[in-house]
């Protein structure tokens, strides 16, 4: 016994630190290995809203049934979903849910605030799956032995708010020259996967065939939503707030242009998060490009719908400008032989991501949410910066103008040079021509 005692009590000591460690290993490993149980939810919905407006251009008017037969012949104004991806001026959405108790669809409806102005409800109709058809339309094809001709001409990118061009730019692609590798690099930009609204089969949307009605420009979303349909929670409801409303128009101004700096300015919008520009112009053989991100970001993938994390990350990388900016410049000259330029913004809203119910803070309960929703919210812009790129008005514009006089050279001479400093005076300038020029034909 006196034996035992002695090997107990010498080794007792020397085993509880080791004993103690492995319990809190053991408790760390258990705590590391808990991971909650998420299932997917019954339903999900979407709402996609767009602000969209371009410079000189209002709202599509109402026209009423004649102005549904000119929307079906020139696909102007036309009310259909996927408008929010598009430039159309005016205000749209895009509604979507999708249920599991109903994969192939269902029908739903629903209800809006007063303050919409669209009635007490919209009906959402389940996109129906497209038979595939036999054979192929595509025509004949090319013979083997033809290649085609390489495009001559190159690709300029500058970036940043500047009056003047930064060292180390432009970034230069020479399509004569450059191999794929060399394309998809230059090419290569910041993107995200679409997590919006689709009009894919099993899911209901709105606008659809059967509704088409057009967003009043006093329409406002603020107030309570609510879903109902076959297949759908009871508890589908919710509540949109000022910050997830239509957005004001990004009304952008430009002054000057040409051997000039060309001078960007916003009014500021109280629900914006950030703001993204980005112009292009093409002259004889040359293809200009120029964002407003201070890093190397061509912006092609940007000018969408962006999620918080994104918009903050993007913030931080300093390639969005930030909420309290308004007020941008592109670099002297750079659009100086453009036979058109097209200035893009986009102000990204702040996206709402809602659950019911809520996810348990203890992972040790199971998730098991009835529905889902996402509301995402921006506003986009187009302004031509004129077909000479001096910010001024189109030469054909200006052309007409002129009061009795055809002499061209003696009006260039007339012409102040103040007028650099105009502001930019709407009217699309012929950027199909200048691409066109840009390949040779």
């Amino acid at each position: 016994m006196k034996d035992a005692n002695f090997l107990q009590s010498s080794r007792t000591p020397a085993l509880r630190p080791v004993t103690v460690a492995c319990a809190a290993l053991a408790l760390s490993c258990g705590a590391m290995a808990q991971t909650q149980v998420v299932k997917p939810p019954v339903a999900q919905y979407w709402m996609d809203v767009a602000t969209v407006s371009m410079a000189g251009m209002d709202e599509m008017p109402s026209l009423g049934g004649f102005g549904g037969l000119i929307s079906g012949a020139t696909g102007l104004g036309a009310v259909s979903f996927g408008a929010t991806r598009g430039m159309m001026p005016g205000r749209w959405l895009d509604l979507a849910v999708v249920t599991q108790r109903k994969p192939e669809g269902t029908q739903g409806t629903q209800s809006i605030p007063p303050g919409q102005a669209m009635g007490p409800s919209l009906t959402l109709l389940p996109v129906q799956a497209q038979p595939k058809t036999q054979g192929s339309d595509r025509g004949p094809r090319e013979s083997v032995d033809e290649v085609p001709e390489r495009p001559k001409g190159r690709m300029l990118f500058y970036w940043g708010c500047s009056e003047t061009v930064r060292p180390g730019q432009p970034r230069v692609l020479d399509f004569a020259t450059s191999g794929a590798e060399e394309y998809g690099k230059f090419m290569m930009g910041r993107a995200v996967r679409d997590t919006g609204a689709k009009a894919t089969p099993g899911h209901a949307v709105w606008p659809n065939e059967k509704n088409r009605q057009s967003v009043p420009k006093e329409a406002s979303l603020t107030g309570q939503h609510a879903v109902r349909g076959e297949g759908l929670p009871e508890s589908l409801k919710f509540a949109i707030g000022e910050q997830q409303d239509f957005m004001p128009k990004l009304a952008v101004n430009g002054t000057g242009g040409g051997t000039s700096a060309t001078a960007l300015s916003w009014p500021g919008m109280p629900t914006a998060q950030a703001y993204f520009l980005t112009a292009m112009s093409g002259s004889e053989g040359e293809m200009v490009i120029w964002s407003s991100s201070d890093v190397p970001e061509p912006g092609w993938g940007l000018m969408d719908y962006a999620s918080n994390a994104n918009v903050d990350k993007w913030l931080k990388e300093k390639v969005l400008l930030p909420a309290k900016q308004t007020e941008c410049a592109i670099p002297a000259g750079i659009f100086a032989k453009a036979q058109g330029a097209m200035l893009r913004g986009i102000a990204y809203g702040q996206e709402l991501n809602l659950a019911y119910p809520p996810r348990p803070t203890d992972k040790r309960i199971a998730w098991e949410p009835e529905w889902t929703a996402k509301v995402r919210v921006k506003s986009v812009t187009m302004l031509p910066l004129g077909e000479e790129g001096s910010g001024a008005a189109p030469a054909r514009n200006r052309r007409n103008a002129k009061s009795g006089s055809d002499n061209q050279a003696q009006d260039n001479q007339d012409k102040p040079k103040a007028q650099e400093e105009k502001t930019l005076v709407p009217g699309l300038p012929d950027v199909g021509k200048a691409l066109k020029g840009l390949f040779g034909r």
